[in-house]
């Protein structure tokens, strides 16, 4: 691992902070004096019904939509655009089909000026990471869905972010294979530094990500039991949450 990668991947994560925040659209708000402070180095997972904001939330915080109102800032200074510390990862891969695997890992750090040998050691390490090095001179096309997610993770995370914010990026995935994607995230983050807002539909999802559960629209956190075990869903205190997330559901009017 080279130096600038040591950096990269023991950065601090960034503090993302709404106070009194109206999100939406210019004359179609859907989330309305919201605060919500997301620690660094956490992972916030965001649930609420259909239509409450949770993707609104996440272009906000990532300056894709500027906040209609109130502040939103990253270590107290205000988000005014996209800047290349908070990565910004979608449900649908959106890999680009003309690039090899590798190249797509690259993509981020070329933006950058990252020289062509450093960006290739990166992504073949990233790529390592999650599993796919042998897959470095392929086309999205050749290689399966969840693959395609670990390759978005990769590029998501090869150039070093303070923070990512993830848009129901295992939702269209089938059971067995979001649940290793699930792991997998865990695994990667564990000592990035990174600061991780998750948005998603599936409240055991969020309970097994989340260090912190964000409940839409009011912006209610709570916080969820560790440790992180696929059978700590049986525990009591994680079954009480679990229902008072799923009673947080009730679909808007």
């Amino acid at each position: 691992m080279t130096a600038d990668t040591t950096r990269a991947a023991t950065a601090q994560g960034l503090r993302l902070t709404l106070r009194g925040a109206t999100l939406g659209r210019t004359g179609a708000p859907v989330l309305d004096g919201i605060d919500l402070d997301v620690v660094p180095g956490e992972i916030l997972a965001v649930v609420g019904p259909s239509g409450c904001g949770k993707s609104t939330l996440l272009r906000t915080l990532a300056g894709l939509l500027p906040a209609l109102g109130g502040e939103v800032t990253e270590d107290g200074a205000p988000v005014t655009g996209p800047r290349a510390e908070r990565a910004l990862v979608f449900q649908d891969d959106a890999l680009l089909p003309w690039r090899t695997v590798r190249a797509n890992v690259e993509l981020p750090l070329a933006i950058r000026g990252v020289g062509r040998a450093e960006r290739r050691a990166r992504a073949g390490e990233w790529l390592s990471r999650v599993g796919l090095a042998e897959h470095a001179g392929k086309l999205p096309h050749r290689i399966s869905g969840g693959q395609r997610q670990r390759v978005q993770l990769a590029r998501a995370l090869a150039a070093g972010p303070r923070a990512v914010l993830m848009d129901e990026p295992f939702g269209a995935l089938d059971a067995q294979t979001r649940a290793g994607m699930q792991q997998l995230l865990v695994e990667v983050l564990r000592g990035s530094g990174a600061t991780v807002v998750f948005v998603t539909h599936d409240v055991d999802e969020a309970l097994f990500l989340g260090d912190r559960v964000a409940l839409l629209p009011g912006g209610r956190v709570l916080p969820v039991p560790r440790p992180r075990e696929r059978a700590a869903h049986t525990d009591p205190v994680t079954v009480a949450l679990r229902r008072e997330v799923l009673e947080s559901l009730t679909p808007l009017s």
